[in-house]
């Protein structure tokens, strides 16, 4: 299992609710879907199936707080999961039918099951002809090429945590993404709670870590703010990563 990094926990306010007389943070976890999963298999299966990684967003969600709260030393708020937000790119009909109907079926189980879902189009590249033109097939749809691309998904998980750290029900607003765009929000969640810890949330993440990987794997580690800046992360190890995987048969 891996290990939280030594950070300095964030100064938290008094928010929060009471529970056998010490303060309990209620968190909100964003959850920027493709970077967990594609993470987790690099860190613990590397080369093997995207399938087999695919992570559940409430399980995900609760074993990292759980590990978090195991880690806390004494003295240092638990954190209670109030909330999840799930960010994830939605493949077009046309061109990947089967993987739509997966995605729009994992998505409803998702819900039912306690998360926030937002699903956003893939963007696609076309082939285009001599003329410039996009071409189309037999049936009068447009040819993609190459793999398509997540855009927008690290601006809506910024926004959502912006959005959870003025929210008068969250303390604790706990990324999950190694994106390198998203540190700008890092530091402003940062900065803010350091302005007003009682109207802002702090804010926390957690990433998944492997001390020893396999060859062709990566370490892992977490999404860190700009210096001087230091905030709680929680490092996720392959005991969180087995309990976290979604194990539905999806048609």
């Amino acid at each position: 299992m891996g290990n939280t990094e030594a950070l300095l926990p964030a100064v938290y306010g008094l928010a929060g609710i009471f529970f056998h007389g010490g303060a309990v943070l209620r968190a909100s976890v964003v959850i920027d879907y493709q970077n967990v999963h594609l993470t987790a298999r690099d860190v613990f299966d590397p080369g093997g199936p995207e399938r087999d990684s695919l992570i559940h967003p409430m399980q995900f969600a609760r074993n990292a707080i759980r590990e978090r709260n195991a880690r806390q030393r004494t003295g240092f708020p638990q954190a209670e999961l109030h909330r999840v937000t799930v960010f994830r790119g939605l493949p077009h009909v046309d061109h990947d039918w089967e993987q739509h109907r997966r995605c729009i079926d994992q998505a409803s189980q998702w819900r039912e099951d306690g998360a926030q879902v937002v699903l956003r189009d893939l963007k696609y590249a076309y082939q285009r002809g001599a003329d410039g033109r996009e071409t189309r097939d037999v049936n009068g749809k447009k040819v993609p090429i190459g793999r398509p691309r997540e855009k927008g998904i690290d601006v809506l998980c910024a926004v959502a945590c912006i959005n959870e750290s003025e929210r008068a029900d969250i303390d604790v607003v706990v990324l999950a993404s190694r994106d390198s765009d998203l540190v700008p929000v890092l530091d402003e969640l940062y900065d803010r709670h350091g302005r007003s810890s009682t109207r802002y949330a702090a804010v926390e993440t957690v990433a998944w870590l492997n001390r020893h990987p396999r060859p062709g794997g990566v370490t892992g580690g977490p999404l860190v703010p700009t210096r001087p800046r230091r905030i709680w992360n929680t490092n996720l190890g392959q005991q969180i990563y087995e309990a976290s995987i979604d194990r539905t048969a999806y048609r």
